[in-house]
This record gives C-alpha cells, sequence and structure tokens, in this order.
C-alpha cells in the first residue's frame, strides 16, 4: 500500500512558503530515556526547586546504588533578596534565600561537626553548605591578636588555648551588634540547604528564625558525659559554664534532637529520618 502524500501547511509563513510534512509512516517514535532530578542551581524557583539527594555512598538518594529519576529541573531566574534584619531595617543584598536551615547546637565533643559533615556528604556539597558561626569570630580574633587562624578552626590544644579569650572577645562583638557574626557567615552561600554546627547562642537562633522564618529547623545533638569524656572532654571553668556552651540548654524548642552516643546504625537511622525531611523541602 503506497503512502499517502505529504501533507502540507499554507501560508501565513513568511514569503508565502508551503511547510510540506512527512506522511505519517516515516515518523519513528523512539523510547524516552528517564531523566535524572538536578538541582536547578543557586535560585529561586517560581514552582518549587528539584535537587540530587545523595545516599551515603554518593549518588542519588536511594539505598544499594539505585538513582532516582524524575521530570527535568524547572529553568529559574537567579536573584539576589534583601532581607529583613532581626532587630530591623532592611540589609543591601545577602545571600540566596535557602530552602531549609539546620541551626545545630550541643555540648563540646557531643559530635555536632561530625553530624553536620554526614548530613553534607549525604546531600552532596553542591546542595548542602557548612557554616560555623566560629569561622569569622576566629579569624578576626586571629588578626588582630596575631595568630594562626587556621590551626584556631580544628580541633586542637592551639585552639582550646585562646578559648577562654575568644569567647570573651566574641561576647564583646555581640553585645554590640547580634547579628554580627551571622550576617557574615551566610554572605555569598549559594547553596539550598545550610548546616550551621556550631549554634551556641540564643540570640543566634533568634536572628536565623527572624530572617529566614519557616526555613529553619533546631536541631540539637547529645551525647552522654561518659561518651564526651571518652572522645577527651574535661570539665574547663569559664568554658564549659559559659554561655557559649549553655546559651541552649533552656529558652529553646527543638524540631529535632539527634543522639550521637557512638551507637553507628543508630545514628545512621536517625539521619536517614532527618534526611529525608530535608528531601521533602527541596
Amino acid at each position: 500500500m503506497e503512502s499517502p502524500p505529504p501533507a502540507s501547511l499554507t501560508p501565513p509563513f513568511p514569503g508565502g512558503t508551503t511547510l510540506r510534512l512527512p506522511p505519517l509512516s516515516a515518523v519513528v517514535s523512539l523510547p524516552r530515556a528517564p531523566r535524572r532530578l538536578a538541582w536547578a542551581g543557586p535560585c529561586q524557583a517560581e514552582e518549587g526547586w528539584a535537587a540530587p539527594c545523595r545516599a551515603r555512598g554518593g549518588g542519588p538518594l536511594g539505598r544499594q546504588g539505585r538513582e532516582v529519576f524524575g521530570p527535568p529541573a524547572r529553568v529559574v531566574r537567579a536573584g539576589r533578596a534583601h532581607v529583613r534584619r532581626a532587630g530591623g531595617g532592611v540589609s543591601g543584598p545577602m545571600a540566596w534565600l535557602p530552602r531549609l536551615v539546620l541551626l545545630l547546637s550541643g555540648k563540646r565533643k557531643s559530635g555536632k561537626d561530625f553530624v553536620a559533615e554526614e548530613i553534607q556528604n549525604r546531600l552532596g556539597p553542591d546542595v548542602c553548605a557548612i557554616l560555623q558561626l566560629s569561622a569569622p569570630l576566629k579569624e578576626q580574633y586571629a588578626k588582630e591578636h596575631g595568630l594562626d587562624f587556621q590551626r584556631l578552626l580544628d580541633a586542637s590544644d592551639y585552639k582550646e588555648t585562646y578559648r577562654q579569650d575568644m569567647i570573651r572577645w566574641g561576647e564583646e562583638k555581640r553585645n554590640t551588634d547580634p547579628g554580627f557574626f551571622c550576617r557574615i557567615v551566610v554572605e555569598g552561600v549559594t547553596q539550598p540547604v545550610w548546616v550551621v554546627s556550631d549554634t551556641r547562642r540564643l540570640s543566634d537562633v533568634e536572628w536565623f528564625q527572624a530572617v529566614y522564618g519557616a526555613a529553619v529547623q533546631v536541631v540539637r545533638v547529645v551525647a552522654a558525659e561518659e561518651t564526651r569524656k571518652k572522645r577527651n572532654w574535661v570539665f574547663v571553668a569559664g568554658v564549659d559554664d559559659a554561655e557559649s556552651e549553655c546559651g541552649l540548654d533552656q529558652g529553646v524548642t527543638f524540631d529535632w534532637i539527634i543522639t550521637n552516643d557512638g551507637d553507628e546504625l543508630s545514628l545512621d537511622s536517625q539521619l536517614e529520618e532527618l534526611l529525608g525531611f530535608i528531601c521533602s523541602k527541596l
């Protein structure tokens, strides 16, 4: 049987052109490949975000290396935001507005940094940024006192030598401007998920809640005193009884409590639940 003659579409086309289409029998239907979920970038989407949620071994979310497929990420328009400062006033352009801000707090040697790193490893650094409020504090303190900034960032005896004086110096800065270090640490961050790994004071929580509202989740990392001692924690007067350690012991409602006592299976289960919540917001 002969194929029907090609169909044609008549003007209006520029110059009176006739557009000829191939016969239907010549059209071949090819199977469509699944598309991976992809993060659209550091932008605010009008109709939501698409993001890769990574499992512990890397790659898209799913156990045993299975990939998650879905519709392609929407093309969205990028834009910075003018954000209202806690305490009044509107700031200039700051970081991209995040989808989720996790404020981690806990006692020394409870494992806040470890939990923050686990969250970032599972989501991927393109989706999750770890922010440390102590970083701008330590950097400025190091400049003013002629110290090694990088050594103040790690968990060394070098940092412990200056901890008490840094606490005093930082308190003076915060008393003058409670959001001083918060504004510095979020500047230029473009990932949709922020994990603040060292939230220590009620003023820190209040600042983030005032600026980012419902995107904020307050997370407490807890470990028994015996567990902390095994991690070389020793009570230090002026440190462990200071506001930097005790400021969130009361007056705060925690959205999540993560128990980190060395039981890997228990910690993994808790993190999987938290990761599921995070991915539901992306």
